[in-house]
């Protein structure tokens, strides 16, 4: 309504103007200023009563995107500024939509790690839960020792498994801190392979490291460790007592890449193309497989992506998995 209460004033305005040029004109042209004005005036009502039919068609094509989720074509305005307008909400629109999907993509993959998370977790606190009467119940103080210390390496592996989710859950919200620095690839392979010390030797498996002193890339040296250690990790768990765990690393123009092979089994075909899937355990896998949750080789692909890398597996010429990082060399 205010819309047309200030069309109205503008009619007033220019039809009072045309009325003054009229009394002002000579007397015989006073009738052609009137026709003239009278012109103007018709083509200004006209022309505003179009503009005002697109807005309103505009404004209600908006109601029906906001209330009723439709796709609405703004293409049919031809007035110029109206056009662009209609250009702009289409993008707009267009940005909305986008949006949406994202935002219901987002929503199902939560409720899907969250059912996963759960299924997961339940397993071991089930176990746990169980092994607390057990410890009870034992005779002796060397069987409720044996039963405590399995309990405190469930407890630990649960405690694992959270802060990895965590830490996957903070690399997909892009609220993780990635550093860039240069790596000595041979300082990465000794922070990756300390914590694993201990678990390298009770598993039997001996880690070699073919590494050259000048190898470097650029990148955060604490989450690569991190990715690198979940690596090593996973190979040793694959690798028979005897076997050995070897990483080495190459340098070129375009990038560095290290290398972790083992020399396990190497990965079943079915689930090669599956390998980095959260939770994902493989088909044939066996008892001394399944110890863990199937997080490690995701977190180490999650935490290698965020810095612009790449992380792939394939089974070795000789046998036994394969696993290369690579970092591409930054082109100035």
């Amino acid at each position: 309504m205010g819309s047309w209460r200030a069309v109205l004033l503008q009619c007033l305005a220019l039809a009072a103007l045309v009325g003054i040029v009229t009394f002002a004109a000579p007397a015989d042209a006073r009738l052609w200023v009137l026709a003239c004005g009278a012109a103007a005036l018709a083509f200004f009502l006209g022309v505003t009563a179009s503009r005002h039919r697109q807005i309103k068609r505009l404004a209600q094509e908006i109601d029906e995107v906001l209330h009723s989720g439709r796709a609405i074509d703004f293409s049919n305005c031809r007035e110029g500024d109206v056009a662009v307008l209609s250009n702009e909400l289409a993008k707009m629109v267009a940005q909305l939509a986008r949006t949406n999907q994202l935002l219901e993509h987002e929503r199902n993959a939560l409720a899907d790690a969250l059912a996963d998370i759960s299924h997961q977790i339940r397993t071991p606190l089930t176990a746990a839960a169980l092994m607390v009467p057990m410890i009870e119940r034992a005779e002796g103080a060397e069987e409720r020792k044996r039963l405590g210390r399995e309990l405190e390496s469930l407890l630990d592996r649960m405690a694992w498994l959270i802060v990895s989710l965590l830490k996957i859950a903070k690399v997909d919200a892009g609220a993780i801190q990635v550093s860039r620095e240069e790596v000595p690839v041979a300082d990465l392979v000794r922070q990756a392979a300390q914590p694993l010390a201990t678990a390298l030797d009770l598993h039997g498996v001996r880690l070699e490291v073919d590494v050259p002193n000048d190898v470097a890339f650029e990148g955060d040296g604490r989450w690569s460790a991190e990715a690198l250690e979940n690596i090593i990790k996973n190979c040793m768990e694959h690798t028979p007592a005897g076997g050995a765990v070897i990483v080495s690393a190459r340098e070129d123009a375009l990038s560095t890449s290290v290398t972790v092979r083992d020399t396990g089994a190497g990965i079943a075909a079915e689930d090669l193309p599956h390998i980095f899937e959260r939770f994902y355990r493989g088909e044939r896998a066996d008892d001394a497989q399944t110890a863990g949750f199937g997080i490690g080789l995701a977190l180490a692909q999650a935490l290698i992506s965020v810095q612009g890398g790449t992380l792939s597996a394939a089974n070795g010429p000789e046998g036994g998995a394969l696993f290369q990082i690579a970092f591409p060399k930054t082109v100035v």
